[in-house]
Formats: C-alpha cells, sequence, structure tokens
C-alpha cells in the first residue's frame, strides 16, 4: 500500500484545505500524475502519485482541513482494480471450458474473496459494514455504530467524512442541543427577502485576516499626490511601435512606475524596509510586489531584482506573473519576500482610494485613473492635461511624514520628466 502524503507547502504555512480530487477510488494513476488539488493560503498544489497505482481509498474529503504530513489518499500498487473487474466478466468463458473440480474450487474461493471485499456489507451482515481502518477509529472514539451511517460511494465503503458528517447530523432523540439544528440550515430572512451564504475560501479567510491584521498593528497612515501623464503618454506613443518589435510587449504604465519607484526607494531607504521586533531591516534589494485580481481574490507576485531590470524585462514580468495568477498557476516563490508594492486600481476606474499596507512590508503605492482636467499652467493659461492620482500608504511607526512626501513628490517629478529614469533608475 502506498501512501499519499501532505506535502511540505512553505516555510510558514502548516496546513491546507483539499480543494478537489482529481482521481477517484478505482482510478488508474501513473507516477507523477496530480491525485489531488490543494489549496493553501496563497496558492493551490497539485500532489503527484510517488508511484503507479490504484487509488483505494481517499483519507479527507473536498473541504476538510488537512496538515502538512498527513496522509489523504492510499494507492494499491500494479493495476488491482482492474483485476477484479476482469475477474467478474470471465462466469461463461469458465463454464465453456469446464475446468477441473481443484480449479473450479480455487476460482471459487479467489471470487469469493473479491465479491466480500466489495459486498461485505451485504454478503457478511455479522461483520458489520465495510469501512476504512481511519474511519472505523474515529467511529469507536466517538461511539457511533458504523451500521448507522450512510455513504455515497459506489461500494458502500464507508470513509472518515462519512463518519464525521453522520456525527453532525442532529441526534435521533430529543437532546438540551436540539433547539440549534435550525442554525445549521439558515432559512430566509422573515421579510421574505432571498439570502445566499457562501462558505469563505482558504485564501480569501487569509485575505481577510491578514488586512485587519495591518491595521491592527501598523500605524498607518496615506498621503496623496498628482501627476500630470502627459509626459509619459507622449514617449509611450512615441516609443510604442519599435518597443513592441524588440521586446514582443507592450509598454505600459506599470514599469515606469516601478522604476521610479526604485529610483525613490533608493532615496527614501526606510520604506524599503520592515520591523522584526526591535529592530528595522532596511532591505538593500528592491523585490517590487505588483497587485493582481485573481478569481479567488488579491494577489501580490513579485518582480524580482527590479533596479536590475529595463523596461522590456519589467513589463515581461507583470504580464507573465498576471498570467499565472488568472490561471491561478502561481508558485509561493512568485508571492513571497516583496520588499515594496504597487497597486493600480485605475484598471478598474478608481480615481482615488487609501490602499492597504501589504505587511510586513511598510509602504504601498496605489495609482488611479487618468482623467483630463483643467490645470493652471501659469497665472494666464489653463490646459486640460491627462492627471491620475497616488496614493502612498506607509506605516508611521518607521517612516515619518517628510519621508513619504518626499517619496511620492521624487515619483511624481520622474514621470512627469521621463528623462530623469535613465539616470536615477
Amino acid at each position: 500500500m502506498i501512501e499519499i502524503k501532505v506535502p511540505e507547502l512553505a516555510e510558514s504555512i502548516t496546513e491546507g484545505t483539499v480543494a478537489s480530487w482529481l482521481k477517484q477510488p478505482g482510478d488508474h494513476v501513473e507516477k507523477g500524475e496530480a491525485i489531488v488539488e490543494l489549496e493553501t493560503d496563497k496558492v493551490n498544489i497539485e500532489v503527484p502519485a510517488d508511484e503507479s497505482g490504484t487509488l483505494d481509498e481517499q483519507l479527507a474529503a473536498e473541504g476538510d482541513t488537512v496538515q502538512v504530513g498527513q496522509v489523504i489518499a492510499r494507492l494499491s500498487s500494479g493495476t488491482g482494480g482492474g483485476t477484479a473487474v476482469a475477474t467478474k466478466t470471465k462466469p461463461e468463458a469458465a463454464t465453456e471450458t469446464a475446468p477441473a473440480p481443484a480449479e473450479t474450487k480455487v476460482e471459487a474461493v479467489g471470487e469469493a474473496k473479491k465479491v466480500e471485499r466489495r459486498e461485505e456489507h451485504v454478503a457478511s451482515p455479522g461483520k458489520g459494514p465495510i469501512a476504512t481502518p481511519a474511519a472505523r477509529k474515529l467511529a469507536r472514539e466517538k461511539g457511533i455504530d458504523l451500521s448507522a451511517i450512510q455513504t455515497n460511494d459506489p461500494i458502500g465503503r464507508i470513509n472518515v467524512h462519512d463518519v464525521t458528517s453522520h456525527e453532525s447530523k442532529p441526534a435521533p432523540t430529543p437532546t438540551p442541543q436540539a433547539p440549534k439544528a435550525p442554525a445549521a440550515a439558515p432559512q430566509p430572512a422573515a421579510s421574505g427577502k432571498d439570502e445566499e451564504r457562501i462558505k469563505m475560501t482558504r485564501r480569501r479567510q487569509t485575505i481577510a485576516n491578514r488586512l485587519v491584521e495591518v491595521q491592527q498593528t501598523a500605524a498607518m497612515l496615506t498621503t496623496f499626490n498628482e501627476i500630470d501623464m502627459s509626459a509619459v503618454m507622449a514617449l509611450r506613443k512615441r516609443r510604442q511601435e519599435k518597443f513592441i518589435k524588440d521586446n514582443d510587449v507592450k509598454l505600459g504604465f506599470m514599469s515606469f512606475f516601478t522604476k521610479a519607484a526604485v529610483a525613490a526607494l533608493k532615496r527614501m531607504p526606510y520604506l524599503n524596509a520592515e520591523i522584526q521586533g526591535n529592530e528595522i531591516v532596511l532591505k538593500k534589494y528592491y523585490d517590487i510586489g505588483i497587485a493582481v485580481s485573481a478569481p479567488d481574490g488579491l494577489v501580490v507576485p513579485v518582480v524580482r531584482e527590479a533596479d536590475r531590470k529595463n523596461f522590456g524585462e519589467i513589463e515581461k514580468d507583470i504580464l507573465h506573473l498576471a498570467d499565472k495568477a488568472r490561471n491561478n498557476k502561481l508558485g509561493l516563490s512568485d508571492l513571497t519576500g516583496g520588499t515594496f508594492t504597487i497597486t493600480n486600481g485605475g484598471v478598474f476606474g478608481s480615481l482615488l482610494s487609501t490602499p492597504i499596507l501589504n505587511g510586513p512590508q511598510v509602504a504601498i503605492l496605489g495609482m488611479h485613473s487618468i482623467q483630463l482636467r483643467p490645470i493652471a499652467i501659469d497665472a494666464e493659461t489653463m490646459e486640460n492635461r491627462p492627471m491620475m492620482y497616488v496614493a502612498l500608504s506607509y506605516d508611521h511607526r518607521i517612516v515619518d511624514g517628510r519621508e513619504a512626501v518626499t517619496f511620492l513628490k521624487h515619483i511624481k517629478d520622474m514621470i512627469e520628466d521621463p528623462e530623469q529614469l535613465l539616470f536615477e533608475a
């Protein structure tokens, strides 16, 4: 018997949730083929088979929380399931060949054992229903009679999920806890308005907990400015065709802001830091997180060593990471270790917002939508210019207002005069 265990997920992740079983009991599995998909706090991970065989049993149901190292399935080596089926299809052939009595006896015994394994709960009522070892152990601990448990397994086998489901059902006789039963099945509001309750995914719960944690632990403050995007937009228009030809990717605004952020972080190093206990850790590298909206919630993949990359490399990295995020293919290495984050609510039409810190980082830059607004060029002249509001949220515990405002002013100056990026980024 081959045990399938929850693998090591990451240094800070000790458990996951069974998102979906990719193989069902009786299915043949090749070595390296994915059996189950686990959802962790950050990414989904497929667990492969270490050896070829037939999936014998699942020890955790979809939605169950499982720990690193826990056995969640068992494989039988070879193709045992196929052998059993083949034996059951040979009665007519056995009759035609009229085997010797000894042969008939051996085959009958083998057939009986195979049928007994599948239909023990019918053919041998004295022995009780068929169940996995883990299910029997759990039933004994809970004092539950296996014969009273219903299962949806094709061969009538009871697993751990069936035991826990049975335990959660209301007791057949009245108990002091009986009035609580209606809470398990929410009913429409008394006003008749329709409602739907949806269980939060593990990732959504993690996002919610961390956002609240940041607001409770950091002295978060936000400062604002606005940027005239005329120069950058004109530069993009002039260089776009050649840029696409040279890099096979479009020149977007994110690469400009990434380069400007790196240059500003070098001037204001306390924004590229984190707090560890009573110490401030200043990061001498620039791994910039780019917030991306994924189907299961916001994720922040990281562009590594952004200070060492040119505009084309940054745009390619962002495009690649965004594609992986939308297809749920991000790995843990894509999401860990960022030193500063940029989020662009402008892609959804946001005009102004106060972004929340991506802990343990101490600063985050928020971009917004570009709108034509009348700007005073001088005392006599007004012009409509493409303007963007930008916001910098920061942890006031280690970042003073002077540093935050100066940082954002550096961003503004470099975007409005992108030639500065050639010298500072």
